[in-house]
């Protein structure tokens, strides 16, 4: 059009330039002049035209143009692109700026591809048309989003960043969600690589309520995998060996990458000998081979073996090993019950703990050993075809019980250690793997000891006698109380029955009291006869007299009565004053006897003095009485 179009200001120009007067040179020039009154200059504002002309030629070129309005969406295409932006033509007078990273999305972008853009002002203060490719994509993008997702179609998103779980990828100009394990079928160790990434992605979950989308890149891939593993699979033979490539590592396993389709080596397939984990053995991305020990068509699972591939060791332990000999190995495991030695690489023996040292106290194995220990064993049981071995360290030193007579005679004097408590009794060790017994009956001769607690502690020193050897057996009885004299002879003739001695009473029962007596002799006294004079009983703490009514040596029985130390002198007194008024009832008695006598002699006068006399006598017997 602009080249149809002739310019009228430069023939206007041109004509003033004609009305222009030049006087030769070297001649003076008192003025130059034009005739205004000529110049038309309307038809230099109107550009040539007149007015009616003008408004003709602007229709035709508004014609022209696209016609667009402000906030909406239109098709434009890329005539530039720079670092910074790109220049996009929708047909208008102008063409439209977009700053570059709207387009981050799509690295593939070129000059001459058709883009959706936003108006947003047709024209603004400096007469720039001012578009937006990011609204644009906005506006549609729900539809277009629930649009792929309906018909299970493959998007292309740019992933903007990393996030908590995953990643996040613009789709369609809406910030979807990628999970971590959606990425690839195989672990991501490192998501950052994926970052400003184009990749095309499954849109598998979309939230209308919030509008939250989450894709997937791992669905892509997974129908092609599962074709994979089902040809894979179905060309396996137990005992195939092939090449794989280690993928994962966890504490049970590796996960091998047999080329499409994944196996598991469980850690006790790894290696003949113990490992406490799989990284001892294998790396991540190291190619191995591996041996197939079973795998499951419905399940698709595929166990490997690695060391397989390897001969047992057990084949190639030395043939000449027998039971007695002494090997050395590394405790790899610690149990409760025993210790498993690596003899060599693949080859263990259990050192159970009774077979840690001659002692019967069967304690755990950690106190005996620790896990990296070398020791060196007797070889107590070998089984080549169950590839079973026992071994002991205890058989290193001599069995203490050998000679045990000569060691420990009856009737010889020791001091043991205090090592447990039974309600019957105590064990003691008098050496390592010799142990004997206490009975509590045989702990004092005089405490009565409910339980051996109350006499000594564990780990406490206790002087013992021998007082029985069981070689056959490995049995010890012991006695404490034997290193001194039965002071129950003695006592017999202290504590004799009917004899009366001071105690306290040192504890109550149901039944009664016990009482202390001197050098710790303890007595026991009934309820009723701890009765008082004043009719109360006896409480603990109390002293009292106490008179003994029984004394049984054998059983080392003395029992008390403290009622029978008053009831007795009470029964005294009154046998003595029964005794005195007999006395003078016998001498009354005399007396009248006497006096009959005397009567037969007398007068009569006599006589009733007599009368008098006797019936005196008689009154005072009977006030006696």
């Amino acid at each position: 059009m602009s080249e149809e179009i002739i310019n009228p200001a430069v023939e206007n120009a041109e004509e003033i330039e004609e009305q222009v007067v030049v006087k030769p040179a070297g001649k003076k020039r008192s003025n130059a002049s034009v005739d205004n009154d000529k110049f038309d200059w309307d038809a230099f504002e109107n550009d040539g035209f007149d007015a009616q002309e003008k408004a003709a030629n602007e229709e035709s070129y508004s014609n022209s143009l696209s016609r667009i309005n402000e906030n909406e969406v239109v098709e434009g295409v890329v005539t530039a692109i720079n670092k910074r932006e790109v220049i996009v033509n929708i047909g208008y007078k102008s063409e439209g700026v977009i700053s570059i990273n709207e387009f981050r999305y799509n690295p593939d972008l070129a000059v001459g591809d058709t883009v959706e853009v936003y108006v947003e002002n047709a024209e603004d203060k400096k007469g720039q048309l001012i578009l937006s490719h990011k609204r644009a994509r906005a506006v549609k993008s729900w539809d277009r989003v629930n649009e792929a997702f309906e018909k299970d179609e493959i998007v292309k998103g740019y992933i903007k960043c990393r996030t908590k779980g995953g990643m996040i990828v613009d789709v369609f100009g809406i910030e979807a969600f990628l999970p971590g394990s959606q990425i690839d079928v195989k672990p991501i160790r490192d998501y950052d690589v994926y970052v400003n990434k184009t990749m095309e992605f499954k849109i598998v979950k979309i939230n209308q309520e919030f509008r939250n989308v989450v894709v997937s890149h791992k669905a892509l891939i997974e129908a092609e995998i599962e074709a994979q593993k089902a040809d894979i699979i179905a060309k396996l033979e137990k005992g195939q060996v092939l090449e794989g490539t280690v993928k994962n590592i966890t504490s049970y396993g590796v996960f091998v990458d047999l080329g499409g389709v994944d196996g598991l080596i469980h850690i006790t397939d790894l290696s003949w000998g113990r490992i406490s984990h799989p990284e001892e053995v294998v790396s991540l991305d190291q190619k191995i081979n591996v041996v197939i020990l079973d795998f499951d068509d419905t399940k698709k699972r595929i166990a490997l073996g690695l060391k397989q591939l390897t001969p047992h060791p057990w084949d190639a332990l030395d043939p000449n090993l027998k039971v007695g000999d002494k090997v050395k190995g590394k405790v790899v495991v610690i149990a409760d019950y025993g210790a498993f030695v690596e003899v060599q690489p693949g080859v263990e023996g259990l050192i159970h703990v009774s077979e840690m040292s001659w002692s019967l106290h069967l304690r755990s194995a950690q106190d005996f050993l620790k896990v990296g220990d070398e020791v060196e064993a007797v070889i107590l049981t070998l089984d080549r075809e169950e590839r079973k071995m026992s071994l002991g360290i205890k058989q290193l030193k001599p069995d203490p019980w050998a000679n045990i007579t000569e060691k420990y005679p009856i009737n010889s004097k020791h001091t043991a250690t205090v090592r447990n408590f039974t309600n019957f009794g105590v064990f003691v060790e008098l050496e390592e793997g010799v142990d004997g017994l206490v009975h509590i009956s045989d702990l004092s001769w005089t405490k009565k000891i409910k339980h051996p607690s109350e006499f000594t502690s564990i780990g406490e020193p206790l002087e013992v006698v021998v007082l029985e050897v069981d070689q056959e057996n490995r049995r010890l009885s012991l006695g404490h109380k034997q290193l001194e004299e039965n002071p129950w002879n003695e006592y017999e003739n202290t504590y004799s029955v009917g004899s009366v001695h001071e105690g306290t009473i040192t504890a109550m029962g149901e039944k009664g009291a016990t009482v202390t007596l001197a050098e710790g002799v303890t007595g026991f006294c009934s309820n009723r006869n701890l009765v008082k004079e004043d009719g109360t009983t006896a409480k603990e703490g109390e002293k009292l007299p106490f008179k003994v009514t029984e004394f049984n040596k054998g059983s080392k029985k003395i029992t008390l009565s403290h009622t029978r130390t008053y009831e007795e002198t009470k029964r005294e007194e009154a046998r003595k004053e029964a005794r005195e008024k007999d006395s003078e009832a016998n001498s009354t008695q005399k007396v009248v006897r006497k006096l009959k006598d005397n009567l037969e002699k007398t007068t009569l006068g006599d006589i009733s003095s007599l009368a008098d006399l006797k019936s005196r006598l008689e009154a005072e017997e009977k006030a006696g009485k």
